[in-house]
């Protein structure tokens, strides 16, 4: 009888690409990771949806799947996450159906409200309503997916006679999951719609606190349908680097650790946030460590640029740059790192970071304010809950 793996490996892309480097081969490169880890024999990876900042820079990962899927056989590629309050519960429905077809089963969909409170500005949403339009749409694209048709209304969408034209390719429906971080609505919410679980704050403090108890209210949702939870999709993720030894893991790390950090600094809420219950406690970040890096030498380069704007470089400006490994290597730096600076592609993404940093207090506080209202409006329901079945004793 053949033997099956109990526990599989896969990738959290958001991705995470610093505001400096030539998207175009950010791109290319997560494609080719994406084929690396299929022919490593990884299980899966999820792809984020993000639209302000400018280092995560899939605004559809659904796209970016389809492309992954013609470039890979075996892996599983799943959506981390859709922010279903961007969108009308009907187009991702058929988005979802679509992407089954063309992947042949291989694709996932991961659900969530969305993280940046940034984009739900800039989309005119209030942050303290998107969890709760999450689980609404969630509700919906579930029935569509099973043949309902639908008519209805929220203050965000309508609804006339909506349903699906095509059944999904994978039967009943394709796998679903909800991103599970600190409040409890993931938990309940996969439960109560049979969904896997993408604990994406498991490396935090408070969001590893908070596993156990999301787990247990899932299976309780769960169990109130007649249903069980599934451990085989139960995802836990954080991030980790492995090298010779720790010293060298650091150093490996150290190039791009100031970009990754300025992002959580800038695009997540200061403090603790729903501070009532000690499993929802915030953490501290470290601050960034000062590092060198090749784009140290992009002046120098812009002043040679300005004498000469046919310059061209070539393997003899290694010494400039420092010993990158190789003329191919070299020349791979100096296209991803130094000549997207004056090419302008990354102008836009610079300046969503600055207006993302000029209102790091306004968006901090709303976030704040969202999931310390979404943890409290929890718990006041299951204290009714208890008054209930007192009631009924």
């Amino acid at each position: 009888m053949a033997e099956f793996r109990t526990l599989r490996a896969g990738v959290f892309l958001p991705p995470f690409h610093p505001n400096d480097e030539d998207p175009l081969l950010c791109i290319e490169r997560d494609f080719e990771l994406m084929q690396w880890l299929d022919k490593l024999g990884y299980a899966e990876a999820w792809i984020g949806e993000h639209h302000s900042g400018g280092y995560d820079i899939y605004g559809q990962p659904e796209l970016f799947i389809a492309t992954a899927a013609e470039r890979t056989r075996h892996i599983r590629l799943g959506t981390g996450v859709i922010s279903l309050p961007y969108h009308h519960p009907l187009m991702v429905a058929d988005r979802i159906v679509q992407l089954d077809y063309q992947t042949r089963g291989r694709a996932m969909f991961g659900f969530g409200p969305g993280l940046l409170p940034s984009d739900a500005m800039m989309l005119g949403i209030d942050p303290g309503t998107q969890r709760d339009r999450m689980a609404d749409a969630i509700d919906v694209i579930t029935r569509l997916l099973a043949g309902e048709v639908i008519t209805q209304e929220s203050d965000w969408y309508a609804m006339r006679e909506a349903r699906l034209h095509l059944r999904p390719y994978t039967k009943p429906r394709p796998h679903l999951a909800i991103a599970s971080a600190v409040t409890p609505y993931g938990g309940r919410l996969a439960g109560r719609y049979d969904l896997g679980m993408l604990c994406v704050m498991a490396g935090s403090p408070n969001g590893y606190d908070t596993l156990d108890y999301n787990w247990e209210l899932a299976n309780r949702e769960a169990g109130a349908q007649g249903r069980t939870m599934d451990r085989g999709v139960y995802r836990v993720m954080a991030p980790f680097h492995i090298a010779e030894s720790r010293v060298k893991a650091r150093e490996n790390v150290r190039a791009g650790f100031r970009e990754v950090a300025a992002l959580f600094l800038f695009g997540q809420p200061r403090g603790r946030c729903g501070n009532r219950h000690a499993e929802y406690r915030g953490h501290q970040r470290r601050r960034p460590r000062r590092h060198r890096h090749p784009r140290r030498r992009t002046p120098r380069i812009g002043e040679l640029l300005g004498q000469d704007r046919r310059l061209r470089l070539h393997p003899a400006a290694r010494s400039r740059l420092g010993r990158m490994g190789g003329d191919q290597a070299l020349l791979r730096t100096i296209r991803a790192l130094v000549l997207p600076r004056f090419e302008e592609r990354n102008a836009w993404r610079s300046q969503s970071m600055d207006w993302m940093r000029a209102n790091r207090g306004a968006f901090s506080a709303k976030r704040k304010a969202a999931v310390a209202s979404a943890v409290e409006r929890h718990f006041a329901a299951e204290e009714r809950r208890r008054e209930g079945l007192e009631a009924t004793k």
